[in-house]
């Protein structure tokens, strides 16, 4: 079993939460983490760099003048690489770095990488996080009370606007809804601040699982 600690505003502990490792795979697989967090950031890259090669740019194919007698250096076409106006030697083409893991992997992989956090005490869960209007200036407040100063990744019970425009401007600070949760984003970030209602509702969907 692992404790959990549950924090106040004011960052002082205040219960623990017990949780069972096997609602969580009961090990982390670190081969699988690997294969998840290359595919997230493969995932990412956007594959649309392309220069056109000579068979792209316009121009004649003839060859510019003859072989011998001109006294210049021989050349051929004007869309040859090595004239100014002619096309890219291995040029480079659109493409698509996307990869690809099934449900139950993407599954596996995201609570390894949850336990991986609880397993470091990197998960804080804070018991009630709510904002009448945007206050980013209280949200870094808190967050500093949970001494939480290198980033993180907040993740509430559903969609709340003003905690999402609390914390946006705050560096290396991440919104998430607890559903939405996967390896990659866990991995990206040094802890994971989660509210209280979203991580039993996180434990709640692993025991009905």
């Amino acid at each position: 079993m692992i404790d959990v600690a549950v924090y106040n505003k004011e960052g002082k502990e205040i219960e623990k939460i017990q949780v069972d490792e096997s609602l969580f795979g009961g090990e982390v697989r670190h081969a699988l983490l690997k294969q998840a967090l290359v595919m997230y950031h493969a995932n990412k890259r956007v594959g649309t760099a392309a220069t056109k090669s000579r068979g792209m740019v316009a121009g004649s194919t003839r060859k510019l003048f003859r072989q011998k007698g001109t006294g210049n250096a021989r050349v051929g076409a004007s869309r040859t690489h090595k004239r100014v106006g002619g096309g890219v030697a291995f040029a480079k083409r659109a493409r698509d770095f996307g990869k690809d893991m099934n449900r139950k992997m993407r599954r596996l992989a995201l609570d390894s990488a949850l336990l991986a956090k609880m397993s470091s005490q990197s998960v804080v869960v804070v018991d009630e996080l709510s904002f009448d209007a945007p206050k980013t200036k209280e949200m870094a407040s808190i967050l500093k009370n949970l001494d939480v100063n290198r980033g993180c990744l907040l993740t509430v019970k559903e969609n709340d606007k003003n905690v999402y425009l609390s914390a946006r401007n705050i560096y290396k600070v991440d919104v998430s809804v607890v559903s939405d949760l996967n390896a990659g984003d866990v991995l990206n970030k040094q802890k994971l601040v989660i509210t209280k209602e979203a991580f039993e509702k996180l434990l709640a969907a692993r025991q009905s699982a």
